[in-house]
């Protein structure tokens, strides 16, 4: 049984660093309403694995799933996309 595996990947804003060696990431997704054609925002919150806690608050990173690494948390920051701008 051979095939590529391909691990899923998400682009998301960090809104939160509070958690040691964790980052909550806000995915939004944009679909279209099934009837009224209107496109809409969904978004939803994942909670990443940051082994240095290297990202910070307005980050944009690429998480990846991966293996169950507690309770709520299964996806890993795989790299940053653009820093967050600090006022």
């Amino acid at each position: 049984m051979s095939g590529t595996k391909t691990t899923r990947t998400l682009t998301g804003r960090v809104v939160s660093d509070k958690m040691r060696k964790t980052v909550t990431v806000l995915v939004e997704r944009r679909v279209t309403h099934p009837m009224y054609g209107k496109i809409i925002t969904r978004s939803k919150k994942y909670h990443a694995h940051d082994e240095k806690s290297e990202y910070h608050e307005g980050d944009v990173v690429l998480i990846e799933e991966c293996r169950p690494i507690s309770r709520t948390k299964a996806w890993r920051v795989a790299k940053l996309v653009e820093k967050g701008r600090t006022v």
